[in-house]
């Protein structure tokens, strides 16, 4: 982005800013205009119940096109959790297990060379303790399949499975893969109709099923030029890929690590289900003992459960739940406190990649305001 164009965004924020009423606003665009922040949308729930939702900045600078409340984000890493709980409903149903094999499950053989004789599980891919890393890459199960990459090895850390923790979106890919393999459904029409349809969210892995116009575009930082830029391949179309689709095993086109699609809004309505332990409006998505299963750490070094995580050192004093989204310039983040029953959604397209206690300095600031405003106070609007 052009620096007049920035300069023009930040007039764009001013102007929203002193048209507004709610001192809430004003004080997340002022967070905005300290981070740069292109666009940015929030949603609070308190009570069970969502009291604020906003957006502000742009989608586009270039035509001033301004963020809705019902405009899209690639939310990143949040999805997650998307792709576990739909491994979670197949769980209850009896067709797979969290203790059950991988390489099983993925039909290839997915073991650590270092350590043969012990097998990696459903539950090590979605807790990240599987010892497998992203070293050759994660957009194909190639990279991890022997009978296709003869450098397969280099896919598996040193330490033994189930012993350490690494974040690595290649467990996420293999998950969705077998999530077709056990259901039988690809994976993007499967999140659609067994999460999304029944809490009424619009939203989803495949693109071309979304409306365009919705697409909220994405931002990365040039810390050279001091600028953004869109970035392009955030919403690239999958048709091509789909010609040839092998189900359980194409499965990478869709990201099951990190390509769904949703609203701040939408995704706040998806985080109270995982707050009221699987359960939302009456309808449920998973059982209880599910979603506190989802909700409890694998690993002593990291607070990880099955794609949720929990963090004191989001807001002092309060132990949150949930997980953040980094990709493509966009910043992603769904945390909630499941017994007092609050949380917080917000998601920027671009901003400055500061961070205050492992999380994106905006996002960080953004939660403990709203916080401070809408939780501990009553809220300003």
């Amino acid at each position: 982005m052009r620096p007049s164009l920035l300069i023009a965004a930040f007039i764009c924020i001013l102007q929203l800013r002193s048209s507004a009423q709610e001192p809430l606003t004003t004080g997340l665009l002022k967070l905005m205009e300290q981070y740069r922040a292109v666009g940015m949308s929030v949603a609070v729930v308190k009570d069970n119940k969502i009291i604020y939702n906003r957006s502000f900045g742009y989608k586009d600078p270039e035509v001033k096109t301004l963020i809705q409340n019902t405009d899209l984000f690639r939310i990143a890493s949040i999805s997650k959790s998307f792709t576990a709980t739909s491994l979670m409903q197949l769980i209850e149903q009896g067709r797979i297990s969290l203790k059950d094999e991988v390489t099983k499950l993925v039909g290839f053989k997915v073991n650590n060379p270092q350590y043969p004789d012990i097998p990696i599980t459903l539950e090590m891919l979605l807790s990240h303790t599987s010892s497998i890393n992203d070293k050759n890459g994660y957009f194909t199960l190639d990279a991890i399949n022997p009978e296709k990459n003869p450098s397969w090895a280099k896919a598996y850390n040193d330490y033994k499975p189930g012993t350490g923790y690494e974040y690595c979106n290649l467990n996420f890919n293999l998950a969705g893969a077998i999530l077709e393999r056990a259901s039988g459904e690809r994976f993007d029409q499967y999140v659609k109709q067994h999460v999304l349809q029944p809490l009424q969210l619009y939203g989803g892995y495949l693109v071309d099923s979304l409306a365009r116009d919705r697409l909220v575009p994405l931002y990365e930082y040039d810390d050279a030029s001091k600028t953004f830029a869109v970035s392009p391949g955030a919403y690239t179309s999958p048709k091509a890929k789909l010609v040839n689709y092998a189900k359980g095993y194409s499965t990478p086109v869709f990201s099951p690590t990190g390509g769904m699609k949703i609203s701040a809004l939408d995704l706040a309505k998806y985080m109270m289900m995982h707050m009221n332990y699987g359960s939302s409006n009456t309808v449920r998505i998973i059982s209880e003992e599910s979603s506190k299963t989802m909700q409890t750490k694998r690993s002593d070094k990291e607070n990880y459960g099955l794609a949720l995580w929990t963090t004191e050192n989001l807001i002092a004093g309060e132990k949150m739940v949930g997980h953040t989204g980094d990709a493509y310039g966009l910043y992603s983040s769904m945390f909630f406190q499941p017994e007092k029953k609050f949380g917080f959604v917000v998601i920027t397209n671009g901003c400055l990649p500061q961070y205050k206690q492992s999380v994106v300095a905006l996002l960080y600031d953004a939660v403990n305001y709203l916080y401070q405003n809408c939780i501990k106070k009553v809220p300003a609007n």
